[in-house]
């Protein structure tokens, strides 16, 4: 069962969403995780979907996913994260107030919308959406970020330390997913045994794959 954290809301958040963008789903598994009650709303992209009027007045970046708690409106998966814990998680343990706990955190976030979302997400996403995009530069980038990751993982569980937090969340379904951009994990032992521990969690879910490089 997932670790519930009260306060519960009053009613279901609304989750707009894609069902293969990993931005979305580490938004849906950490809802999991605390086991707040969620009403997915599947939107797609384009004109119709997330470029759309009505989608645009919820986010003026036109981007999913967002979230709708009660009379709150809130874009931007790491946003989203920082959002549900800071309300709902009254355990404190997915984002710790511990200074030097926040602040290693923050230092994944920002890999995360930098490093992950130009190498590993990039290249999935042209394999799943059929994006031409320059592979090898976003080969490079997963490279170099996995490897870290790596190596750091070596000394540490997880990525800020001894407990999973919201760095771990917004990290984990890239990661795991990178194959599909043609991405191997094989180098990467500590990255592999990680993203087992994440899977390993109470409320744990995960996203559909994709049969596009590796793991086609």
């Amino acid at each position: 069962m997932p670790m519930t954290s009260h306060p519960m809301p009053g009613q279901p958040i609304r989750l707009y969403r894609h069902v293969l963008s990993g931005h979305c789903h580490r938004v849906e598994l950490m809802l999991s995780l605390l086991g707040l009650p969620v009403e997915p709303v599947d939107t797609g992209f384009g004109p119709t979907g997330s470029r759309s009027p009505e989608f645009l007045a919820r986010n003026a970046f036109g981007q999913l996913p967002v979230i709708e708690d009660g009379d709150l409106t809130l874009a931007d998966s790491n946003a989203i994260l920082v959002y549900l814990c800071r309300k709902y998680d009254t355990t404190g343990r997915w984002y710790p107030d511990d200074p030097a706990i926040a602040g290693r955190i923050q230092r994944w976030l920002s890999a995360a919308a930098r490093q992950l979302a130009e190498g590993p997400a990039t290249a999935r996403v042209a394999n799943v959406f059929k994006r031409e995009i320059d592979m090898a530069k976003a080969h490079g980038i997963a490279d170099t970020l996995f490897r870290i990751v790596d190596d750091e993982l070596a000394a540490k569980p997880f990525l800020a330390g001894d407990t999973p937090t919201i760095a771990d969340i917004a990290h984990y379904s890239y990661t795991a997913h990178a194959p599909e951009g043609g991405i191997s994990l094989e180098p990467y032992p500590n990255l592999r045994a990680w993203l087992a521990r994440i899977e390993a969690l109470p409320g744990f879910v995960a996203m559909p794959r994709t049969a596009v490089g590796l793991a086609a």
